[in-house]
């Protein structure tokens, strides 16, 4: 699904070809487990339906693509080095300058998920889905991120994740949009609830 998007975004051939090789080693690192293709593939999947209240679609698709390009479970400054990246590509393909500025945007809410603006939020609603799906989908998510913290001990990991969980919880809301708001938010609560129960 993202694969056909961004073969429909990239005009010129060679260079989308080039740049999907790109972005598929990328997501396709061995320490990735859930940040991989497939977790594009559900941000399409998510937005698709709003395709057409963004201002430009190749945009969203850009930042799908690069929004967690870099991402080291050592580091804290993914956001802002996935975005360099998205800029420096963009330019390289003379994707127009407000629009690229514009992606960049995208990729740096994803940092904290607060309220922007209605495309941003939308975007950033649509990466944390995966919050509010069955508590099957949610208990395997958390499986692949415990594999991508897997340099990390129990001692270290858990306090870390009950501060995230914590965090998502003592969000008035957890989505800023309606639409993903009514979809995710009741069952996203109960997922991390029962996950900060099992943690703590």
């Amino acid at each position: 699904m993202f694969k056909l998007e961004f073969e429909n975004t990239v005009t010129n051939a060679d260079a989308g070809l080039s740049l999907f090789d790109e972005i598929r080693l990328a997501y396709s690192h061995r320490a990735r487990h859930y940040h991989t293709l497939t977790h594009l593939d559900q941000l399409v999947a998510e937005l698709k339906p709003f395709q057409h209240q963004f201002t430009f679609w190749d945009t969203v698709v850009f930042a799908i693509a690069y929004h967690d390009f870099i991402y080291k479970a050592t580091a804290r400054d993914n956001e802002e080095q996935s975005a360099k990246v998205a800029e420096a590509r963009l330019t390289e393909i003379d994707f127009p300058v407000l629009e690229t500025a514009r992606c960049v945007e995208f990729i740096l809410a994803t940092k904290k998920h607060e309220p922007v603006n209605r495309e941003v939020d939308l975007f950033t609603d649509a990466d944390l889905a995966i919050l509010g799906k069955t508590p099957e989908s949610y208990q395997q998510y958390t499986k692949e991120i415990r594999k991508e913290y897997a340099i990390y001990p129990d001692l270290l990991y858990k306090p870390g994740r009950k501060k995230v969980l914590q965090h998502f919880l003592n969000m008035k809301r957890i989505y800023k949009t309606d639409e993903f708001y009514e979809r995710y938010e009741q069952a996203a609560r109960r997922n991390l609830q029962l996950e900060l129960e099992k943690v703590a």
